[in-house]
C-alpha cells in the first residue's frame, strides 16, 4: 500500500504508541545488538562465506528500511482520541459500528467494526481509508450505506454507534 506523507495519517493514541514502541525497540535494542554481531563476524576473516556477517547485513538493511517507514508514518501521524469525539450520533474516526447487510437476515451477518487508522487495522477493526469505512463516514443509526467491495456491491444498515469513554 502506498502512503503519502502529505496526507494525514489518522491514528488513535494506542496505535501511535504501538508505532513508537516498535521504533524504539528496533532502534535501541535490536539494531545495536545486530551491529555488534556484524562487527564480531567481520573480525573473523573471510566475509564471503561468513553466515553471521551475510545474514546480519541483510537483517540490518531490513531494520533500517522498517525504521525509515515507521519514522515517515509517525511524522505524518495525526493522533485523534475517539473518546474526545463531540458528535457521538454519527460515524467518525474511532467509532465502533454495528452493521447488518440489508440483503441478509441471518444472525451471523451482523458485523461490529471499529474504524481506526490504516496502520492499526486488524481483526475487527478497519482502516479509515477502507471502502467500507469511507461509506460509513457520517452515517447515523438507521442510515443505509452502499459500498462496492471486491465481491460486488452491498448495502448495510447502521444499527448501533459507540465511542470509547
Amino acid at each position: 500500500m502506498q502512503y503519502s506523507v502529505d496526507k494525514p495519517n489518522y491514528i488513535t493514541p494506542a496505535g501511535f504508541g504501538a508505532l513508537r514502541a516498535e521504533y524504539e525497540q528496533l532502534f535501541a535494542t535490536e539494531r545495536p545488538a545486530l551491529v555488534e554481531t556484524i562487527a564480531w563476524a567481520a573480525g573473523n576473516g573471510d566475509r564471503s562465506e561468513n553466515g553471521d556477517y551475510i545474514y546480519g547485513r541483510k537483517r540490518l538493511r531490513e531494520i533500517d528500511r522498517r525504521l525509515g517507514w515507521l519514522s515517515r508514518r509517525m511524522k505524518a501521524a495525526k493522533v485523534v482520541d475517539p473518546a474526545q469525539q463531540p458528535d457521538r450520533d454519527r460515524v467518525y474516526f474511532g467509532a465502533t459500528v454495528l452493521i447488518i447487510p440489508t440483503d441478509d437476515d441471518s444472525d451471523d451477518a451482523w458485523r461490529r467494526l471499529t474504524i481506526v487508522g490504516d496502520d492499526e487495522a486488524e481483526g475487527n477493526s478497519i482502516g479509515w481509508s477502507a471502502p467500507l469505512a469511507r461509506a460509513l463516514r457520517g452515517a447515523a443509526v438507521g442510515d443505509l450505506r452502499r459500498v462496492t467491495l471486491p465481491s460486488g456491491e452491498r448495502e448495510y444498515e447502521v444499527i448501533e454507534i459507540e465511542y470509547p469513554g
